[in-house]
């Protein structure tokens, strides 16, 4: 059913792309409501307009809290057309019908990122504009309501359409998207009360997203993806794609497990290489090209196209060593200007500047249909002090860096997790099995076949404790002289007097990594 529009109410914030639509309505004859800022934006483009105080007789107050709340506009846009009590009710008061509700609210988000003064963000948690864009979208069947500037090209087109009218199935459309944005400001609104309380586990929990982008498709071609961001102050990924195709599900999905690891704490070059949202190779050098070189090596089949991240800038030498080889996208804190005329060349290939992104979330979640499981991120340092030496050898001083490289790449790895490294480089990774002793095996296997003359002397670390002596057997007979585990298990005595017996070091770290 189309619904003619005669009266217009506008109040927002956002005065962005304003004038488009005001030159529309007032093509169409459409009578114009608006209030203090919009009103003299409004007035000074040129155009008829009566300010909401003229037009409800009755003076905002409060500083401005009050000003749309008042029976004469929320009547206007709930007055059901079709009944006739609620048309005799709207003639006894003399109230006029308001067809076309167009706001925007507050800016609650861009305050926070301009202030923490405590008063002006609370003055800038909208009500009035809210309640009328619930108000409107309740009413669709005889409201219109915008509530972004997104829509108003949309709006100008059904108005064309329709020669100044609009279809139910728009009005609808509209309620739709308007309350997804009561909601999302809401959303906003209420975790930002729980960050300032340090509540991050409250009786009801909502997730706000503001879309950043369709994708092509999702995991699989079938299946539909978009991606969105969810934070307080900041609706961008901080990401920068400079080159290649637009990017799909996985590769963020690989993207944001790179990004996971080679921001995790160690400030010397290190390189990351991810394939299926698991590490194949990390290295850490004070050489980026060395860097590359170990990262790569420690998986070369598995590196083909991967995607690499990089805890520093590229240059020339290294965008020549890394277009030897196909990676889906290479991520790095920036790129001199011959590199990226290196990497460009490689059409298929993006190549994504981090230099701005910042983690900041400290929960990660998992959905399943109508539920999702929340919980704090691993964030656990690995603590010196904490460390339990529990063989005859104990490992000495210098060699608890590379210990604790170890344990911190296997907290990364999907579990059960076992990591074999050497010199603050990865040479053999176990992934997601389904028990600990095919993780050994696998581990020690790719340490054999790409970098065998490493394996002497090398490090291993577990995400979870050895039920049995089975896999640390496995790992000895490799090469591996030093283990680290979290410990816990019924049967540590047994892996310990294993561990005796060969003459290798193990440390018991106390935490537990599962990474599912």
């Amino acid at each position: 059913m189309s619904q003619k529009i005669k009266n217009a109410l506008i109040s927002v914030s956002d005065k962005n792309e304003l004038i488009s639509i005001i030159k529309a309505l007032k093509k169409y004859k459409i009578n114009i409501i608006s209030s203090g800022g919009t009103y003299k934006a409004i007035k000074k483009m040129g155009f008829k307009c009566k300010d909401i105080s003229e037009h409800t007789n009755f003076a905002e107050m409060l500083d401005g809290r009050v000003k749309t709340l008042h029976p004469k506009i929320h009547s206007g846009i709930l007055f059901d057309r079709s009944k006739s009590k609620h048309k005799l009710q709207m003639k006894k008061q003399n109230f006029d019908p308001i067809d076309l509700v167009i706001v925007n609210f507050y800016p609650f988000k861009d305050t926070l990122r301009k202030t923490k003064d405590l008063k002006k963000i609370i003055e800038n948690i909208d009500i009035g504009g809210p309640t009328l864009v619930r108000a409107a979208a309740k009413n669709f069947k005889d409201v219109v309501i915008i509530t972004n500037r997104e829509n108003y090209s949309n709006l100008i087109l059904e108005l064309k359409s329709n020669k100044g009218k609009t279809s139910l199935a728009f009005r609808e459309r509209m309620a739709s998207e308007a309350f997804s944005q009561t909601a999302y400001y809401d959303s906003v609104i209420s975790e930002w009360f729980n960050t300032k309380l340090g509540i991050q586990f409250p009786e009801r929990k909502t997730f706000f997203g503001k879309r950043v982008e369709k994708l092509r498709y999702g995991e699989n071609p079938h299946q539909r993806s978009s991606i969105y961001v969810s934070d307080l102050r900041d609706e961008t990924l901080g990401l920068k794609q400079i080159s290649g195709k637009e990017l799909s599900y996985n590769n963020y999905n690989d993207i944001f497990a790179g990004l996971e690891i080679v921001q995790s704490g160690n400030k010397i070059p290190t390189t990351v290489i991810v394939k299926h949202a698991n590490p194949c190779g990390v290295a850490s050098n004070k050489s980026p090209i060395i860097s590359f070189k170990n990262s790569q090596a420690s998986d070369p089949i598995s590196a083909f196209g991967g995607i690499i991240a990089c805890n520093y800038k590229i240059n020339h030498q290294l965008a020549l060593e890394i277009n030897k080889t196909f990676f889906e996208v290479v991520m790095a804190s920036g790129f001199d200007a011959k590199a990226l005329d290196v990497l460009k060349k490689k059409k298929n290939m993006r190549v994504v500047d981090i230099s701005n992104f910042k983690e900041n979330n400290k929960l990660t979640t998992k959905i399943f249909g109508n539920s999702f499981l929340l919980q704090d991120k691993d964030n656990d340092i690995f603590d010196r002090k904490k460390l339990r030496f529990v063989t005859k050898i104990k490992p000495k001083n210098n060699e608890l860096k590379e210990i604790e490289f170890a344990y911190r790449i296997c907290k990364f790895v999907k579990s059960n997790a076992i990591v074999i490294t050497k010199d603050q480089a990865t040479i053999g990774i176990g992934a997601g099995q389904q028990n600990r002793l095919d993780s050994c095996k696998i581990a020690t296997q790719k340490a054999k076949k790409f970098q065998p003359k490493k394996l002497k002397n090398s490090i291993a670390a577990s995400d979870a404790f050895f039920p049995f002596a089975d896999g640390i057997k496995t790992l000895i007979n490799s090469g591996v002289k030093i283990i680290v585990q979290p410990g816990g298990s019924i049967r540590d005595q047994e892996v310990i007097n294993e561990a005796n017996k060969a003459k290798i070091k193990m440390i018991f770290t106390g935490i537990r990594h599962f990474n599912h």
